[in-house]
């Protein structure tokens, strides 16, 4: 029987992508009033491929974007000779830019739906603090790979949270959008699996299935009302 649930946050609640712009555009827009040398040298798409430049060096920061965020903002206002004090600013612009997430519409009233009947917990690699983003009232607690020191797929991140609702992972059923990163490292950590597949993508052919499919929210809680756990891959 299925007591609780762990959802991932990007993609799975809101499409990420228009957020990163966004909060690119927003830090651009930044340094353009308050470091232009920076803003000049380091426009979006040099400031991108920067950023990934610094995860591929630090493979120890891999489970920490903030800590790769604010790293890359070193080096680009370094490179210009400019203030170092503003890596912070700078950071704190990108991030609230990157709390502008625009929901999925079936989320918030989705979300509501399932906090009604199950314990929900958030568990992402991202970032994103869903109290600032205002969905916080529907989660028990929030564990992200920042904080926990790993990220999904680790099974490690998976139990843990587990371990926090003080429930046997067979009973908790975790539900995201990356077959990689959700549904395999929920089967590593013994969880049942839900895919939110909103865009009728292909299942990888390597990966054994999830044990539920669902394009949204509401029909995750409409099976979820209509099983007592999942026992099979179902496509609802």
């Amino acid at each position: 029987m299925i007591l609780a649930l762990t959802l991932d946050l990007d993609d799975t609640l809101w499409p990420i992508a228009p957020v990163i712009e966004h909060a690119e555009a927003a830090l651009q827009q930044f340094l353009q009033q308050h470091a232009p040398p920076a803003a000049a040298r380091w426009p979006v798409a040099e400031m991108r491929l920067l950023r990934e430049r610094i995860a591929a060096e630090h493979p120890q920061l891999a489970h920490d974007f903030t800590a790769q965020r604010r790293l890359s903002l070193h080096h680009a206002l370094a490179d210009v000779g400019a203030d170092l004090d503003l890596v912070e600013p700078c950071f704190q612009a990108f991030i609230a830019a990157r709390h502008q997430v625009e929901l999925y519409p079936d989320v918030a009233e989705g979300l509501t739906r399932l906090a009604r009947q199950w314990r929900l917990a958030a568990l992402t690699n991202g970032n994103a603090d869903v109290q600032r983003i205002g969905v916080g009232q529907h989660f028990q607690f929030a564990i992200c790979a920042r904080e926990f020191g790993a990220a999904k797929p680790d099974a490690g991140i998976f139990l843990a949270a587990c371990e926090r609702l003080n429930l046997p992972p067979a009973q908790v059923l975790h539900v995201g959008d990356d077959p990689h990163l959700d549904v395999a490292g929920a089967a590593k950590a013994g969880m049942p699996s839900c895919w939110i597949n909103r865009h009728q993508a292909t299942w990888p052919a390597e990966l054994p299935r999830a044990d539920i499919e669902v394009p949204d929210l509401h029909r995750l809680a409409d099976w979820l009302l209509a099983s007592a756990a999942p026992s099979q891959h179902h496509t609802v």
